[in-house]
């Protein structure tokens, strides 16, 4: 596996890539019913963190701003997805500890957001 280079560097991407991939697999096992509701709308709003962290870090060669916009957007949907987990659990589409550890890594992934926003205002 080849060494990982420019956004792929950065822990906060290389987290939210790997909690999409594995939210991704989980949900294609819900009900029918929800493939094209709450499992399809999962699945966006988990790869929206990763797509506007690369997106953004594309984008700061030309302009802060637009990296910090980013980042922002990233970071709303990562706050989403603590949501869409809860409704998850909720219905019982994935039980408690699955729940918790979702709910945890996304808090954690919201925290380094907010703190790579922080160093981009530098």
């Amino acid at each position: 596996m080849s060494q990982p280079i420019g956004f792929e560097k950065l822990e906060v991407f290389q987290r939210a890539y790997k909690i999409s991939l594995e939210i991704h697999k989980i949900t294609l096992k819900f009900p029918a019913i929800e493939q094209y509701a709450i499992a399809d709308q999962i699945r966006r709003a988990s790869k929206s963190v990763c797509a506007n962290i690369v997106e953004g870090f594309a984008k700061q060669v030309h302009s802060k701003a637009e990296f910090k916009r980013f980042i922002i957007i990233a970071l709303g949907s990562s706050d989403e997805m603590r949501m869409w987990i809860r409704y998850c659990f909720d219905l019982g589409y994935i039980e408690e500890t699955q729940w918790q550890a979702w709910r945890d890594e996304y808090f954690a992934l919201s925290k380094m957001l907010y703190g790579l926003y922080s160093k981009i205002k530098k």
